[in-house]
């Protein structure tokens, strides 16, 4: 049995309208929605100013596996939280700008980013450490449809 925690993730970028409905289908395979305990993630609901923001609760370790798999996959920008499960992990923000690898941050039960002794004294100077805050806080683009029309 896993341990499930409440989590939520932001996506941002462009993708096609037959990527949509790939994520569409994935969105709905881990039983999000735009807000905690709202009804299913229905496309009506994006809005083309703003990442897709999503919430559930009782997720699976905190992640959402084949989501983020393919949103790395299709190069999809993403932020998500997790939080904690008693002494097994903390709460943690990973972040995927969109190439690389996910960076993962340590966070705080309202999706602070928190440093320790320990991080401080790896990056060395108090710049570094600001920006391993500025880097947590990546900026998301909004989700867009590319071959959708934008509506007014």
């Amino acid at each position: 049995m896993a341990d499930r925690v409440p989590a939520s993730i932001a996506l941002g970028g462009g993708i096609t309208a037959a990527q949509l409905a790939e994520l569409t289908k994935l969105i709905h395979d881990e039983g999000l929605s735009t807000e905690w305990d709202g009804e299913p993630f229905d496309p009506a609901q994006l809005t083309a100013s703003e990442p897709l923001r999503l919430y559930a609760h009782e997720v699976a370790w905190g992640m959402f596996e084949e989501l983020e798999a393919w949103c790395r996959e299709h190069r999809v920008p993403y932020m998500r939280w997790s939080g904690g499960f008693g002494s097994e992990w903390g709460a943690e923000r990973t972040v995927f700008a969109g190439a690389g690898e996910p960076v993962s941050y340590d966070a705080d039960e309202n999706d602070r980013i928190v440093v320790h002794r320990q991080t401080v004294e790896r990056l060395g100077s108090v710049e570094a450490v600001l920006a391993h805050f500025d880097a947590a806080d990546f900026v998301l683009p909004p989700l867009v449809v590319e071959d959708q029309p934008v509506e007014p």
